[in-house]
């Protein structure tokens, strides 16, 4: 379901707004006091040192900023960044041209960067640790290699599945930062902030509406800002209050604890058909009409984090909040 409002994955509707309302500075980052703290000493010591940052890894779930945070990082640096994606380098030509043209002192940013393939990764290796790059010349015994010198640059990979990465590959960063979901008070700044930026008037009970919907995902929570804002445009003369807000997220079937239709159907699916469970992912896929990688990589996460399922040997179980919400149970 690619169209859900609350898939914490990049979306077309997102791309027009999300640089916009992008932080482009440590301390306009809504909560993350501890990545704040810690990146600012590693940039301040960086900068005492006359060197270029150490490479940095940021993984963690969707949504939650860390490709905000490497711009951040060039930013901070006043560093130029080339941003790509490990998908996108689909040879090993194509990363030894990016790596001879980044400029000195600057930031290579690879999204998913576990994706890369393992023979791209090795390339990787001696340019991290060594800032050079050996390209092999010919084939059979007339190989040669050839040992090119690279500026010094800074490598930020960001990924969602961090085991997927090679242990060597991993081993290579500097810094290893996971990235968590956002608190509600957190969410709450987050909302106010993108409502400024958008130019929407709101409540504060409206704030609370829309940051508790917004499943601990910053992404998340800036487009359900944009719907609000559209509705209240179009039924309530522009302003957000807390009866607006919460008529616009039903209507998105949004409720109260950031479930929408296909998290609600994955758990009365286990409830009214297996009892509470335990049951397969691939029974509960074919019931609710959709492939078992959008259940286990899409829904599951939150349903999982949030304590209203649970994953053991013999399948997958709802727990008594999840009974809660198909019961209509207030969890309040």
């Amino acid at each position: 379901m690619t169209d859900r409002v609350v898939a914490p994955q990049l979306r077309s509707e997102d791309e027009s707004n999300e640089k916009s309302l992008r932080p482009s500075r440590l301390q306009e980052l809504i909560g993350r006091e501890h990545e704040k703290e810690s990146f600012g000493i590693l940039i301040d010591a960086a900068k005492k040192r006359n060197s270029v940052l150490d490479h940095v890894l940021l993984y963690g779930p969707p949504g939650l900023g860390k490709t905000t945070l490497a711009h951040i990082l060039a930013n901070e640096m006043g560093a130029q960044i080339k941003v790509t994606s490990g998908p996108a380098i689909e040879r090993a030509g194509d990363l030894a041209a990016i790596l001879t043209n980044v400029p000195v002192g600057s930031i290579l940013f690879i999204d998913e960067i576990h994706r890369l393939n393992r023979s791209i990764e090795e390339i990787l290796y001696p340019a991290m640790e060594d800032y050079s790059l050996d390209i092999i010349v010919g084939k059979g015994p007339s190989a040669r290699t050839i040992k090119i010198d690279l500026p010094q640059f800074t490598l930020i990979g960001a990924t969602t599945k961090i085991g997927m990465l090679s242990s060597p590959l991993r081993d290579r960063f500097g810094v290893v930062q996971r990235l968590n979901f956002y608190t509600p008070d957190e969410l709450e700044g987050l909302v106010v902030r993108t409502s400024r930026l958008l130019g929407v008037s709101i409540d504060d009970d409206a704030v609370s509406a829309i940051a508790i919907r917004s499943r601990g995902t910053a992404r998340i929570a800036n487009r359900l800002v944009k719907r609000v804002r559209d509705y209240a445009i179009v039924k309530a003369g522009g302003h957000v209050t807390y009866d607006v807000a919460n008529v616009a997220l039903d209507m998105l079937k949004v409720d109260e604890n950031g479930l929408d239709e296909l998290d609600r159907k994955v758990l009365s699916v286990i409830v009214n058909e297996y009892d509470g469970g335990p049951v397969g992912v691939n029974a509960i896929a074919a019931i609710v009409s959709e492939d078992t990688g959008t259940i286990v990589d899409v829904c599951e996460p939150y349903l999982l984090q949030n304590g209203f399922l649970i994953r053991t040997p013999k399948g997958r179980i709802v727990t008594k909040k999840g009974l809660a919400v198909v019961s209509g149970i207030s969890l309040s």
